[in-house]
């Protein structure tokens, strides 16, 4: 399904691929949107201007959140603080207003305290698969959501959210599966998993804990019809996931994107801007 927002998206995400923790000045826009993605096994702030064209992205890897619940919260502090710093450094203008994210199902403030921490006023804060949903304008849908430590599914139809629920289920979860069957470290397993295109036997580690993720969607979207499933999150990333969701929802159009690990920042900080579109 390729609709205008999706292009878009996709080339956008493909920018971000390009200017990630490039650290380079340029020269600020009049308007700027900046979104911050507190994930399980990454933190990330992208900037965009008011065309919606991403000029700044920064990511840390990080184990600081699990399961929606900070676990390190000076820690995470301290990885939005020092982005926060760097898109300054970049683009030579005081961030003083920050969008930001939450699992479905768990308290909003936690990422909002986290993000005012660094100094800067939350304007809005909006679940992960929403922001999605938002910025890519589907009708009838679902969006499915693999952070690190939880599967997510908003489910859309006629516009509107029915439904928004997750389930902790992710990348994480892969990884404690390799680092089990490789007998290796956790790190060790974050690496392979990573290199899960280039290594067939990761992949199929990795199958039988994407299939329990296609389960738990099966039981999110029951009842629902969605004619559309879009992956995001860097969890969709493994080798052959979006193929154990065809096989899993063979009557559902299964749309990947191009850099879907950038995508709920980049969806995030759209949110603002469809927000001062609409005012």
């Amino acid at each position: 399904m390729k609709t205008d927002y999706l292009i878009k998206a996709n080339q956008n995400l493909l920018i971000i691929d390009e200017i990630v923790n490039d650290e380079t000045s340029i020269t600020a826009p009049d308007v700027i949107y900046v979104g911050v993605d507190l994930g399980t096994a990454d933190i990330q702030t992208v900037v965009i201007n008011d065309q919606g064209i991403p000029i700044a992205a920064f990511l840390d890897w990080a184990d600081v959140v699990r399961d929606g619940v900070v676990v390190d919260y000076a820690g995470a502090c301290t990885i939005v603080r020092r982005q926060l710093q760097k898109v300054q450094q970049k683009i030579g203008v005081e961030v003083k207003e920050v969008i930001t994210s939450y699992p479905p199902g768990t308290d909003s403030r936690i990422s909002t305290n986290v993000v005012e921490s660094a100094g800067v006023i939350v304007s809005h804060v909006i679940d992960e698969p929403c922001s999605v949903a938002a910025l890519l304008h589907i009708q009838n849908g679902a969006v499915v959501d693999v952070g690190g430590g939880t599967t997510g599914t908003a489910i859309i139809e006629n516009g509107e959210l029915i439904l928004s629920l997750d389930e902790p289920s992710g990348g994480r979860h892969v990884s404690l599966t390799i680092a089990g069957g490789l007998r290796v470290d956790m790190a060790e397993a974050e690496l392979c998993k990573r290199r899960s295109h280039d290594d067939p036997i990761i992949a199929a580690m990795a199958k039988p804990v994407i299939e329990k993720m296609s389960d738990i969607v099966a039981s999110h979207i029951d009842g629902h019809q969605p004619e559309v499933i879009y992956l995001t999150g860097g969890g969709t990333l493994i080798k052959g996931f979006a193929d154990v969701f065809r096989q899993a929802f063979p009557a559902i159009e299964i749309v990947e994107l191009s850099r879907a690990l950038y995508l709920t920042p980049l969806a995030i900080a759209s949110y603002g801007l469809a927000l001062q579109e609409e005012a």
